[in-house]
């Protein structure tokens, strides 16, 4: 049986990711990408499924706990190190996927005596399709060569390891001093297999690559082990060849233990964009959010008609969503789920999102011409002849269209960010532009303000709440210290606030809550990357011990190598959904800089607060003595 969400550490290699449980057993592997295939699929099933579980027998202590387990990445690294204290000895297990260019992957494990003697066991049962195909085994001396169809894995190591069980197995003694070893390559099935990996030297190129990597990060603040954990988690989800950045490296970890909200997040949401390149760019990683930008602009390269709101790490369209009948799914969350039929839905936040990140991308000095303002004036086109029309917005409902807040916004966004750009020199419509920002700035505040009760809701005539509308001071929609903004921050945190955390709108049985409002049965956790736009929001509305106060709880919540999943379910107290989750380690950093104020020049430009007095801490205080009703509203000025 898998293991608590929480106890899974990532390790990976730039172009695909393994999850190793806090018992040694990798339970979840797809080669060569991201998006393949798994050949360990026991995360979604059992073990099966296919795993690679190395850690001391059962004789060595309790089987539900093989001694005592502690583990740490090695400095600051995607390198796993597990110790196991027993009782006859301290042994460690090292586990890493050395960095690739045109090489494949490799997954290497290195088991060290430390203290006494403990007998280890290893055992490897490979399980290509998604833990369905069981694959043709032949031996080469001590090398083990597994094939099912295109797939190839070379198993080699120090050990030798004994087929049996449907699988590989080895038991072997590891005394102080001690060092054993294995590699796990994968190759396409017509190629000669690579030479045999040297783990003591794949160790130390890895080791040299992610402190080279580290060294660059120019934010030094009070946070920055958790900054720097989040940026190395966001570089072992990028897809080194094109840019690209995954959500997760998961598919169908539930967002409701036992139900059915479960998706396949191995693909990259243009939602994700400028949050990603504002936190690359205020830590110092102008190439990587170079990379990504660039990939931003391959993928919706086309007719703007066609954009979609996710894209394969190559740029791939076609992301067809099927159901893997085989796996039980994680904890019997039913149905595992392979692609993601979002990818048909209209989103139309998506636009302001493209050209928000393009902008920021520009004028951080990144790659600008006349073909991608070209391409930003088709996709404006677009826009304008379909902002005022329904979506099925952020969250990607799979209930009925609705005219949602956040993408009236959203829209509104790649419209001033445009007309920034024409006031700088770029040709287009100004004066059109201008009257479709000021159109649908007029319409949401008409339809999407609340007055009776002080807050933006989440769609037009709505009573639902809807954390995205957090959103609305950071993007310059209207200034921080509105009274509707303040409003709005304080009725959200009183009303969708649990236990601490930020819902992500109003749930079937809450205030003015609605079954159907995203068409799925069940409840869900807490969407951890709200809570991190509340820390954003409380501190432009000048809370700041607040603020901190809430980011320091979101901080409370990582597992013991500061890894992040996509929620928390505060009714059983663990993370949920699929893991490490880019969106919300990307908000995390996003929190940590804004919070000290770090390199503010990168940050998307906020329209409606240029203009502010700013507190020592960067933030607009809100107006003294204000009791957060915002009933009236104040008169603001679009833009």
């Amino acid at each position: 049986m898998a293991g608590l969400i929480e106890d899974y550490a990532l390790i990976g290699d730039m172009q695909t990711a393994a999850l190793v449980s806090r018992h040694g057993s990798v339970d979840w592997l797809c080669l060569p990408r991201f998006d393949s295939d798994a050949c360990f699929a026991a995360l979604l099933g059992d073990e099966r499924n296919g795993h690679w579980r190395i850690c001391p027998t059962s004789s060595e202590g309790p089987v539900s706990r093989r001694g005592e387990v502690s583990r740490q990445y090695l400095g600051d690294s995607l390198i796993l190190v597990t110790t196991w204290r027993t009782f006859s000895g301290v042994v460690r297990v090292t586990d890493f996927m050395p960095p690739r260019d045109h090489a494949d992957p490799v997954l290497v494990r290195i088991i060290e005596g430390v203290e006494g003697s403990v007998e280890m066991e290893s055992v490897l049962r490979l399980r290509f399709g998604y833990g369905k195909v069981i694959p043709w085994v032949r031996r080469n001396g001590t090398d083990i060569r597994a094939i099912a169809g295109p797939d190839s894995v070379c198993f080699h190591g120090s050990i030798r390891s004994i087929g049996q069980n449907m699988a590989h197995e080895a038991v072997f003694d590891v005394k102080a001093g001690d060092r054993q070893w294995f590699a796990l390559a994968w190759k396409q099935s017509h190629l000669f297999p690579d030479p045999c990996v040297i783990a003591a030297v794949a160790l130390d190129a890895t080791r040299e690559f992610w402190s080279d990597w580290a060294a660059r990060c120019t934010y030094r603040g009070p946070y920055r082990d958790a900054v720097m954990r989040s940026l190395i988690t966001l570089k072992g989800l990028t897809y080194a060849p094109t840019g690209g950045i995954v959500a997760a490296p998961t598919t169908s970890l539930p967002e409701d233990i036992g139900g059915v909200r479960n998706w396949d997040y191995r693909y990259c949401w243009l939602r994700d964009a400028t949050i990603t390149l504002e936190a690359l760019l205020r830590t110092g990683y102008t190439a990587e959010a170079d990379s990504w930008r660039q990939w931003l602009g391959r993928a919706i390269a086309g007719d703007p008609r066609d954009v979609q709101i996710m894209y394969g790490v190559a740029g791939e369209r076609r992301l067809a969503e099927w159901e893997v009948s085989w796996l039980p799914g994680y904890e019997r969350s039913a149905p595992v789920r392979i692609g993601n039929a979002a990818v048909d839905q209209r989103q139309l936040d998506v636009y302001g999102e493209v050209t928000d990140a393009l902008t920021l991308g520009r004028q951080a000095g990144l790659g600008f011409d006349k073909h991608t303002w070209s391409l930003q004036r088709q996709l404006l086109g677009f826009l304008e002849k379909h902002w005022d029309e329904p979506d099925e917005g952020i969250w990607e409902v799979r209930g009925p269209r609705r005219h949602f807040v956040h993408s009236k916004v959203m829209a509104w966004v790649a419209f001033d960010r445009a007309i920034h750009l024409v006031e700088q020199g770029n040709p287009g419509p100004l004066q059109r532009w201008r009257d479709i920002r000021d159109q649908i700035h007029a319409q949401v505040l008409d339809h999407g303000y609340d007055a009776a009760r002080g807050v933006f809701t989440q769609y037009y005539g709505s009573a639902e709440l809807d954390s995205s509308v957090l959103l609305i001071p950071e993007v310059g929609f209207l200034p921080p210290d509105d009274p509707r903004v303040v409003s709005t921050v304080r009725v959200l945190r009183r009303e969708l606030m649990r236990d601490g955390l930020m819902l992500r709108y109003t749930q079937a049985g809450g205030s003015g809550g609605t079954a159907d409002v995203d068409g799925l049965p069940g409840a869900e956790g807490a969407f951890l990357a709200c809570s991190f736009w509340l820390v954003n929001a409380l501190h432009l509305i000048g809370e700041y011990d607040e603020a901190v106060a809430v980011f320091e709880r979101l901080l409370a919540l990582r597992n013991d190598l500061g890894l992040l999943s996509e929620e928390y379910d505060p009714r059983y107290g663990r993370q949920v959904g699929n893991t490490p989750q880019a969106f919300s380690h990307v908000p995390l950093i996003q929190a940590a800089l804004n919070l000290e104020g770090h390199a503010t020049d990168h940050c998307r430009r906020r329209g409606g607060d240029q203009d502010g007095t700013a507190d020592e801490r960067g933030a607009v205080p809100a107006e003294a003595g204000h009791d957060g009703g915002g009933r009236g509203g104040a008169t603001v000025t679009p833009g």
